[in-house]
């Protein structure tokens, strides 16, 4: 398993290298379409060299996406996303982006559920609805990543920024609670017999208890910074040590370590930005998660576009993955659309901005991690094509066409 990784870390800084001097495209979506041209070459190997493919594959097969991203790349990615967050600017938005991060994922995930069982239907695939909402649920999570520099370069408002982001952080972790409550059903009972109360439960020891945690975690994580603020690289080893115990204590005792190292990265990130008097220990925190942000999202999006090679290739589930696309389109503008509802009417997003915010609401590895979990049964392969051909739509054509949308309704 090293020696794979070893290789997939080369192969990440060989396709950042071409995108940075060749492409010149955004770096995780330049470094994705790179791994899946890869991935394509590795396809037509079967009909030069059929042993030569298979030997390949073999490899490739032994990657373990699901236990690289929620064992080891989960928790800095997001630890390091939410370090950089402006707190202050981040609590201006407070509401939209709890209640996008929330009702929006609930009314999002319903409605992608609900949508696809009938499509899905339609071509004969009859995928349970239970099914269905678990697929409303692993694909309702957005990925900031690959669109925030565009937002930047694009001139898009501060508060839509905050919003994309804060949303996007959050909602990885209820997304995930989501998932897991629906799957556990799932996998019990089949979807029937299914009562609120059990939802609601597993919903509540994962979401409330991991904010609890992430404030605990938080809190330890300041002092010992404040201790420590003249020695900064022992205080960067602390931070790393604090998000890996953090995150492996959290599914020691079951609850959402994604919500923790989100709500533990703003309370140390307000800590660097605020109260921090040592300008070394903020210049070493704030370099240091970056870079390793930069490089890890390099190799989760080479992870995504290799594992193409895996997919088990069917004209159907192809059909039901490009019919999935309009429909989760749909189902995050209407769930943005009734989430601005609840927000007071200063915080509400005109009908251009709710339009940004759906076209910014990119897909990324959360998802497919989330689908790769799915047991062994007649709908996991379905399930995991539909959500690369979502995943691969939504970061390349959407990645490379957010600047053009903010630009033209923003001048409207």
């Amino acid at each position: 398993m090293f020696q794979i990784f070893t290789g997939i870390v080369a192969l990440s800084s060989i396709l950042s290298f071409i995108n940075k001097k060749v492409l010149k495209l955004p770096d995780t979506i330049g470094v994705m379409l790179l791994a899946i041209v890869a991935s394509l070459l590795i396809g037509a190997l079967n009909f030069i060299d059929h042993d030569t493919f298979v030997s390949v594959c073999s490899v490739i097969d032994q990657i373990d996406f699901r236990t690289i991203l929620f064992d080891f790349l989960l928790s800095f990615l997001l630890f390091a996303g939410s370090i950089h967050v402006n707190l202050h600017n981040l609590l201006e938005e407070k509401g939209a982006v709890l209640i996008y991060a929330s009702i929006g994922v609930l009314i999002s995930t319903f409605l992608i559920g609900t949508l696809f069982y009938y499509v899905s239907g339609l071509f004969g695939m009859n995928i349970d609805y239970i099914y269905c909402l678990v697929f409303g649920a692993l694909i309702s999570p957005t990925d900031p990543i690959a669109v925030l520099a565009l937002l930047k370069k694009a001139g898009a408002p501060k508060d839509m920024e905050i919003k994309i982001v804060g949303e996007s952080l959050f909602n990885d972790g209820v997304g995930i609670v989501v998932f897991i409550s629906l799957l556990s059903i799932a996998t019990m009972t089949g979807g029937h017999g299914v009562e609120p109360s059990h939802i609601f439960l597993e919903f509540a020891q994962e979401a409330f208890g991991g904010i609890t945690l992430g404030f605990v975690l938080g809190y330890i994580g300041k002092l010992l910074l404040k201790r420590i603020y003249e020695s900064p690289i022992v205080a960067v080893h602390i931070s790393i040590a604090i998000v890996m115990g953090g995150y492996w204590l959290a599914s020691l005792i079951h609850v959402s370590g994604a919500l923790a190292m989100v709500v533990m990265g703003l309370m140390i990130g307000d800590y660097l930005h605020k109260s921090c008097k040592s300008d070394p220990l903020k210049e070493n925190m704030n370099t240091f998660w970056k870079v390793l942000d930069e490089i890890l999202n390099a190799i989760l999006f080479v992870l995504i576009g290799l594992e193409i090679v895996s997919l088990d290739f069917q004209i159907d589930y192809l059909i039901a993955g490009l019919v999935a696309i309009p429909i989760v389109l749909f189902s995050r503008y209407i769930s943005v659309f009734i989430s601005n509802i609840f927000l007071k009417k200063g915080h509400r997003s005109s009908s251009n901005k709710i339009t940004i915010l759906t076209w910014a609401g990119l897909r990324g590895g959360i998802s497919i991690a989330l689908a790769l979990t799915l047991p062994e049964g007649e709908f996991r392969e379905a399930l995991i094509f539909i959500t690369y051909c979502v995943v691969v739509f939504s970061i390349i054509v959407q990645g490379l066409t957010i600047d053009k949308v903010v630009l033209k309704l923003l001048k409207k």
